[in-house]
């Protein structure tokens, strides 16, 4: 006979959770099986002042741990999730060897990157070129791959979520203009850089200027694109 209830309360890292003692034992050879699957609690497994079993862990990534015990065939992270790597920490922690798995395993995808900008120049024109001066980080491809390379710092205004996230859109910006920046992270997602193409000057002098660009700097306008693949 167990010595847990058919119902376990726990203490995760301080954040409560009530689950059944099946989903706890649910994958075979886990660190949870081995310590609720006994007939007797081990015994350094701390109680807190309520009687729950403690469990010096991350709470909050724990409810992952739950949902994917719950059902492991069907278990896929959340949209935009940003701590794949605290979680697979934590799924070799508990022994999870189906996650840790999973975790493994990166979705194959394309990802452009494109910005139209110019140069920023000084009192001396041509002679006096400062720096690079974008406007705007435009982001191309399916909308779950973009969430889950950018997370927050992706600017998904000018397109709504009116569909699945196996959908493509060519309408997502960044909330920053730091190229760099969205190349670190796209590297650090597996991602590599198969191609680019710029475009040339862009400018006219008869065009209507906006305030602070003066008209050798319109001349220089351009538009390039950076292709990112990952296998």
């Amino acid at each position: 006979m167990s010595a847990f209830p058919e119902v376990v309360e726990l203490n995760v890292g301080g954040t409560p959770y009530a689950v059944t003692l099946k989903t706890l034992l649910a994958e075979e050879g886990s660190w949870l099986q081995d310590t609720f699957g006994g007939g007797s609690p081990p015994p350094d497994l701390p109680v807190d002042a309520r009687g729950h079993y403690f469990i010096d862990r991350d709470g909050g990534l724990f409810r992952h741990v739950l949902d994917y015990l719950r059902e492991p065939a069907r278990y896929t992270l959340p949209i935009g999730f940003l701590e794949r790597d605290r979680l697979r920490r934590e799924a070799e922690y508990y022994r999870l060897a189906g996650l840790v798995e999973l975790l493994g395993k990166q979705v194959p995808g394309c990802i452009t990157v494109g910005y139209r900008g110019s140069f920023q120049f000084g009192r001396d024109g041509l002679a006096d070129v400062k720096f690079r001066k974008i406007t705007r980080l435009l982001v191309h491809g399916r909308v779950a791959l973009c969430r889950e390379v950018f997370g927050d710092t992706l600017n998904e205004s000018r397109d709504p979520d009116h569909g699945g996230s196996d959908r493509y859109t060519a309408r997502f910006f960044l909330k920053h203009v730091f190229i760099e920046q969205a190349f670190d992270m796209l590297q650090e997602q597996g991602f590599r850089l198969v191609g680019s193409c710029g475009s040339g000057t862009a400018g006219s002098v008869s065009e209507n200027l906006k305030p602070g660009v003066d008209t050798e700097e319109n001349r220089w306008n351009h538009y390039n694109e950076f292709v990112f693949v990952r296998d």
